[in-house]
């Protein structure tokens, strides 16, 4: 897997395991939520600013986001 996909995964995983909707954490993380999606299917690279706000929405170290299985 490439970090784009280890990203993608790990911020589908834990949005989906606290049971937030795309919408939602896109909102929280204030970013456009077709962004979101876009991240999520490893379709957009994502700036390291914009990793934190969405560390931050999910309520993780942004590093978690970064680690691979």
């Amino acid at each position: 897997m490439d970090i784009k996909e280890v990203v993608a995964a790990n911020i589908k995983t834990l949005r989906v395991k606290r049971g937030l909707t795309q919408e939602a954490l896109a909102f929280d993380a204030d970013v456009a939520r077709s962004y979101i999606g876009y991240i999520e299917r490893a379709e957009k690279t994502l700036s390291i600013v914009t990793l934190e706000k969405i560390a931050k929405a999910l309520g993780v170290k942004a590093s978690q986001l970064l680690e691979g299985e």
